[in-house]
């Protein structure tokens, strides 16, 4: 296949929309970690077509595919569409800072929600544990969690979603309570802080109820 058709392929892949159910777009920064974890909500098939897509990419450059996905998709008003991504420092960039807000605002700004996290998005795990108000590196992140887990944390675990799950509203109620503590948000200085709770109860609200 040349590449010209190979492009095509791909463009008419995410145009090939399913009229009869809401579009649920997430867009992940990682490739495994935070897809495997979404992918893990049991959904209702019927009601969204859930779709997930790990990027390897992150903040301005993630935001920027997750516009390119939805402007070549056949999208209505009723779908939704997120961005997964971390607080990520390169001490190497002086604009690293600015470039996680404004891909916020980037985001926004064309119509996507933004799940970020700062430090990182197992922050998002340890608050269904404990709650944080003070920064943790994220080489810590792992350590910690192996020890709340009570067996080795794996980055690219498929069943963290299923051990967390009886912890989840303790997550939201302490992302919460974390995002109330700033006086004036800003997501690029506010360690540790996250959204990720917003896109869980967007996806709970498709969650057959029992």
């Amino acid at each position: 296949m040349s590449k010209k058709s190979s492009s095509r392929s791909k463009i008419d892949y995410y145009n090939r929309k399913d009229k009869s159910r809401r579009w649920f777009l997430i867009v992940c920064e990682g490739e495994k970690t935070e897809p495997n974890y979404f992918r893990s909500f049991p959904v209702n098939k019927n009601l969204i077509r859930l779709d997930i897509k790990g990027e390897g990419k992150n903040t301005k450059s993630l935001v920027e595919k997750a516009i390119e996905l939805k402007k070549n998709s056949e999208f209505d008003e009723t779908d939704l569409f997120w961005c997964v991504f971390d607080r990520d420092k390169n001490p190497k960039n002086p604009n690293d800072s600015q470039n996680f807000n404004s891909a916020i605002t980037l985001a926004r700004n064309n119509g996507i929600d933004v799940a970020y996290s700062n430090d990182a998005f197992e922050l998002w795990y340890l608050l269904h544990f404990n709650f944080y108000n003070t920064g943790i590196s994220r080489q810590d992140y792992p350590d910690r969690l192996t020890k709340l887990l009570g067996h080795e944390y794996q980055k690219n675990s498929e069943t963290i979603y299923e051990e967390l799950k009886s912890k989840q509203q303790d997550a939201i109620k302490h992302a919460k309570r974390l995002l109330i503590e700033y006086d004036r948000s800003n997501p690029e200085s506010d360690n540790p802080s996250t959204t990720v709770h917003l896109l869980v109860e967007e996806l709970n609200n498709f969650i057959p109820k029992d």
